[in-house]
């Protein structure tokens, strides 16, 4: 797993041992990239299930102005800040170790993110939960995009969901679903 272009370009990131992440596939990862080339500079993301980091360092080496990234394992958080002083971006990060429920709770109401990438355990099913948690926790602006990756696809006709975001986009690479969506405005239920 490296960084695939940018100021980090061809760094061999590290990632843990065993099952306890998935790191996103390369595959994915350039098709993700691809797709938010030209919404990446100087913009803000927010990784919640950070893994290695590889998808915020990724963002900051191709122009990103800062990352957070969030994740529950201290292995994991120790891996990234590894792999974020490794690159050199370590400064435009900032590295937390807590669950998504926890981090949520503290940046309520002050951070709001132009990307956030999400990429929880496939089998825990609680992606709808924290996309609703994200957005009523106002970390979303109206100009973000949200990026989801799961094992299954995403269904927005959950009420919940179905009030809150709009479908920008959704493909999917063998096992890999990816769901792009914007939040709704005011305007979209008028």
């Amino acid at each position: 797993m490296r960084i695939v272009t940018g100021s980090a370009r061809g760094i061999t990131l590290q990632t843990l041992e065993g099952e306890a992440t998935r790191p996103t596939p390369a595959v994915v990862k350039e098709a993700i990239f691809s797709s938010i080339h030209f919404d990446l500079e100087g913009r803000t993301m927010l990784d919640l299930f950070a893994g290695s980091g590889q998808m915020g360092l990724e963002a900051l080496s191709r122009g990103a102005e800062k990352a957070t990234l969030v994740d529950g394992s201290k292995d994991a958080v120790n891996i990234i800040m590894a792999n974020a002083k490794k690159t050199k971006l370590y400064p435009q990060t900032n590295v937390l170790c807590m669950d998504w429920e926890q981090y949520i709770k503290s940046a309520a109401h002050r951070n709001a993110f132009d990307i956030i990438f999400l990429d929880p355990p496939y089998g825990a099913g609680i992606l709808p939960k924290v996309l609703c948690a994200l957005f009523d926790a106002d970390m979303v602006k109206e100009t973000s995009t949200i990026i989801c990756e799961s094992g299954e696809k995403l269904v927005l006709e959950d009420v919940m969901l179905a009030e809150r975001y709009n479908v920008k986009k959704e493909t999917r690479y063998g096992r890999v679903y990816v769901t792009y969506l914007t939040p709704k405005k005011a305007e979209d239920d008028e």
